[in-house]
């Protein structure tokens, strides 16, 4: 029996039929709908059964187009509400059940149909019509259109257990809320001990008993993370947090966390069942409110300024409301009624020595709960009564809510090493710091984190110890530190002002120098015959610096003579060796030709190899075979054997292929070499001797020269044997791809990622001299 035909759509109902069938099959139009009989009938069986005199005072309503009944569950006999005490009004039905031949509102199919067999009864669906849910709304008190307001909220995963946040953008963030752009919100927050009911009391606070937030009676954390949800009521964006003291991993990330949602609410909630107030309350709020001034309050200016925020971020923290909730124990202050509550809580503030100053303000609302369930209505008024104060936090657009919240965990992200953490604090400073140490001396930077990714540099407050291995001495002008500057200055080869030429001359005669921009050269080292002194002495002062992981060393030796010598002569070699490349081979060729046999082929005429006809390039190499003459490449005619026919015997020389598999044949007698090409194949002999003995010997200078350039390489240089491919493209050097120092870095590159040239006078380079792609970027001097 349905009151539906199969032709609904769109939400709009078809003719409603009696669900009586009492006269008529059920076919009729439903006329009426009696609340006491709980069904439509049409006009027939409405007056047939409503002959008796029991029957005749049956309160009943005509049907109007698009009409739905009322839910059957939420109304007992003789229409006496059961389920109104809880859903507060009279709820429209959704379905109706075939088999039970009942109406069910939302929450009363869920109720009754949700296991069992009763899940399997086929059911009709009902459409209300708008004009009867705006005649509904306009029946309904304000709090009923309030609970109809929450009805379609559901929470949403904001920041899972590892800090990472789960809404890709600030229009992914706004959709989630589903709320408008340009609404004008604040946040609320609930914190507390695992197991204490966070997520029910926000669900009875917020949302009038709906599980918009998880709950479960099973021992392990149900909240995990951070989940959001809109309260479209009060305009606020309320946020559900993972419990404290619960059995879980990263716990020092999960309490990191839970300070980055408290910078962003307008209210916290400190949710407690405990019948008196544990110590950790009040340290956990008096470390959270030490953590904020120390790092939040700084960081939410600058975000103000770095994400240009229309509305600026509060500096002072936000109100707390101490909800303590107790069975067997009294109330706070209960005792002595002439005691208010904050004052009790401020004087044990004290007693802990925590002081909450971070926060705008703190309130305690109690409740006692002598039978469940818990009374909620306490708690909701003051959360009313303290959003309704915008003195010290104004509400702000979602955008800017994201904005912040996303600042915050981009400052304030990575893993936390257990063994430099102090566990004497809920919010230690290692949560929030820069976690590099000091190589020296081993101190902490006191930065806070990521703050190298802003070009801030390491900083501490302790003073550092000297160190051989790293020496991290740093000159400054003596004469400069009495002027009242502070002028760093390095021990260098040449002077800026002279030419590298005769900055090295003057380094062979006088030593290095030591070169201040204000005062020039405050220093030779052997500027005398004798009775030099040690600068440190004279011109200098010493100071100790931190050595942070990945910085360079200070004092590293930057005389720098042997690699500028060794860069000067390879700049005239190559300059001598590619403007003189193509008359030296011309001049090469003909000589060639002149000692040549009268059987040889010219080389101007021997364009591609004989055999294999692979063209010649400018620096192939062209063979001539001993027996024919022909012109080879050198895999044509690698083979040898003894050609006495020629006149090469009896050692054997170089042949082609061809020839060596023929040695069989011998040349005609018109063919052997007469007196004077005899002369000439002892003249060719005799070169080929000569080439032979000045390439062993150029082979030879060849590995020393590698020894030469290691010991002419800077100290701060990485040694060519440790470079195997490129610092920046990561290609592999091999004899194709040579491999060149960044005189700034250090580090080995390619030419592509190091062909830029620039001065860096830090490393005694005052000249332009090549540098990286990485370290050209950098402003300022090098």
């Amino acid at each position: 029996m349905s009151a539906h035909t199969q032709t609904a759509e769109k939400g709009q109902n078809t003719t409603l039929l009696c669900q009586e069938s009492y006269v008529c099959s059920g076919t009729d139009e439903a006329v009426f709908e009696c609340d006491e009989c709980r069904s439509l009938q049409c006009q027939r069986c409405e007056e047939e059964l409503h002959q008796p005199e029991r029957l005749r005072n049956h309160e009943r309503t005509r049907i109007r187009p698009g009409h739905v009944p009322y839910c059957d569950a939420c109304k007992g006999a003789n229409g006496n509400i059961m389920h109104a005490s809880m859903t507060g009004s009279r709820q429209i039905a959704a379905v109706r059940c075939q088999v039970c031949k009942i109406n069910l509102c939302v929450e009363c199919q869920k109720r009754t149909h949700a296991g069992g067999n009763r899940r399997k009864h086929p059911v009709t669906v009902y459409h209300a019509s708008k004009a009867q849910e705006q005649e509904e709304e306009e029946g309904m008190d304000e709090e009923t259109k309030r609970r109809k307001m929450t009805e379609k909220v559901v929470s949403f995963l904001l920041v899972d257990e590892t800090e990472e946040i789960q809404v890709r953008n600030e229009e992914d963030f706004i959709k989630k809320l589903d709320c408008s752009p340009d609404q004008h919100l604040k946040v609320v927050s609930i914190f507390g001990n695992t197991g204490d009911g966070k997520s029910h009391t926000l669900n009875h606070t917020f949302f009038y008993g709906r599980e918009v937030f998880k709950t479960s009676p099973a021992q392990e954390s149900c909240t995990v993370g951070v989940w959001a949800a809109y309260d479209p009521v009060r305009k606020v964006v309320v946020i559900d947090t993972e419990g404290l003291l619960g059995a879980t991993v990263n716990l020092s990330q999960r309490t990191r966390l839970l300070l980055k949602v408290l910078a962003i609410s307008d209210l916290v909630i400190y949710r407690t069942r405990a019948d008196r107030l544990h110590n950790d309350l009040f340290k956990f709020l008096g470390d959270a409110s030490e953590a904020y001034l120390k790092h939040f309050t700084k960081e939410l200016k600058a975000t103000t300024a770095r994400c240009g925020l229309d509305v600026p971020l509060s500096t002072l923290g936000p109100g707390v409301i101490i909800f303590h909730e107790t069975v067997y124990t009294k109330l706070l202050g209960s005792d002595h009624p002439s005691e208010v509550p904050e004052k009790l809580i401020q004087d044990r503030f004290r007693k802990l020595s925590c002081f909450p100053e971070a926060f705008s303000s703190i309130h305690y609302k109690g409740t006692r709960t002598y039978n469940p369930p818990t009374d909620f209505s306490g708690l909701r008024r003051a959360v009313e009564q303290q959003l309704e104060n915008n003195t010290t936090r104004s509400p702000r657009q979602p955008g800017v809510i994201y904005k912040a919240l996303k600042a915050l965990s981009d400052r304030f992200s990575g893993e936390i090493p257990d063994d430099q953490m102090a566990h004497s604090s809920f919010f230690p400073d290692e949560y929030f710091t820069c976690s590099s140490v000091c190589l020296s001396c081993g101190c902490g930077c006191k930065k806070s984190m990521n703050h190298a990714k802003e070009g801030v540099p390491h900083e501490s407050k302790s003073r550092c110890r000297y160190s051989h291995q790293y020496d991290n001495r740093v000159y400054t002008c003596k004469a400069c530190y009495e002027r009242g500057m502070e002028v760093s200055v390095v021990p260098k080869t040449s002077a800026s002002t002279d030419s590298p030429w005769l900055g090295l001359a003057k380094y062979a005669w006088s030593g290095y120098v030591i070169e201040c921009p204000n005062c020039g050269v405050v220093y030779r080292s052997r500027q005398y015959w004798f009775g030099n002194q040690d600068p440190v002495n004279t011109v200098v002062r010493t100071e100790i610096e931190h050595v942070w992981p990945g910085t360079d060393g200070f004092l590293k030796d930057n005389n720098n003579a042997a690699q500028r010598l060794l860069d000067g002569m390879n700049f005239m070699a190559q300059s001598v060796s590619e403007l003189s490349l193509g008359p030296t081979k011309a001049v090469t060729s003909w000589l060639t030709d002149q000692i040549a046999p009268a059987y040889w082929r010219p080389n101007s005429q021997i364009l591609s190899c004989n055999k294999c006809n692979t063209p010649f390039k400018d620096n192939d190499t062209k063979h001539h075979c001993r027996a024919c003459g022909e012109g080879f490449c050198d895999g044509c005619s690698s083979k040898t054997r003894p050609v006495p026919e020629r006149g090469w015997g009896p050692a054997p020389v170089r042949v082609c292929d061809n020839c060596y598999e023929n040695r069989g044949i011998q040349l005609d007698v018109a063919e052997q070499p007469s007196d004077e090409e005899g002369g000439t194949l002892i003249a060719r002999k005799v070169g080929e001797a000569v080439q032979n003995t000045l390439g062993a010997v150029v082979t030879a200078m060849d590995i020393p020269l590698g020894l030469v350039k290691d010991a002419a390489r800077p100290a701060y240089w990485v040694p060519d044997h440790e470079i195997l491919h490129c610092h920046n493209c990561r290609k592999e050097f091999s004899i194709k791809l040579s491999k060149h120092h960044c005189r700034a870095c250090g580090q080995g590159f390619c030419d592509e990622c190091s062909h830029d040239r620039r001065a860096v006078p830090s490393r005694g380079w005052d000249h332009p001299v090549r540098v990286c792609f990485n370290c050209n970027k950098k402003p300022g001097d090098l």
